[in-house]
């Protein structure tokens, strides 16, 4: 997969290549605005009780779920180490809000492949957050 202009480090603006493109990049810049946000309240909170945390409730974010937000951004870290695909696939859908359709488009798949990368990655994260919660 090309680089793309959420990873440059240049001022030199962005080329869109489409509109599939601009929504991944919007994805991986709201990911990183959320983790931001969450780190800067985790803060100010250190030290709270650990509580489980589900895929689904993290992507409602306030204030209170900041280190929900944390530990779905660790975890999407690990995946993409193991398979970056289904990483920027979730990442897609759940930070960017894209449908199957626009994630195959983005990264030039097909829908079904998609659809598999989707529910095999929220299944690795289910599996990763449940080990990690078990662990305390």
């Amino acid at each position: 997969m090309k680089p793309s202009c959420a990873y440059s480090t240049n001022r030199n603006p962005c080329q869109w290549e489409n509109r599939a493109h601009f929504f991944g990049i919007a994805a991986r810049l709201m990911r990183m605005v959320l983790v931001d946000h969450a780190r800067a309240n985790h803060a100010a909170k250190r030290g709270g009780a650990a509580a489980a945390v589900t895929l689904d409730d993290c992507m409602a974010v306030s204030p209170g779920r900041a280190p929900e937000v944390l530990e779905i951004n660790e975890a999407l870290d690990r995946l993409a180490e193991v398979d970056e695909r289904k990483a920027k696939a979730i990442e897609m859908r759940y930070f960017g809000g894209m449908d199957r359709e626009e994630i195959a488009a983005a990264l030039g798949l097909t829908v079904f492949t998609v659809k598999r990368d989707l529910r095999l990655g929220e299944a690795w994260l289910r599996r990763f957050l449940a080990s990690k919660h078990e662990s305390h």
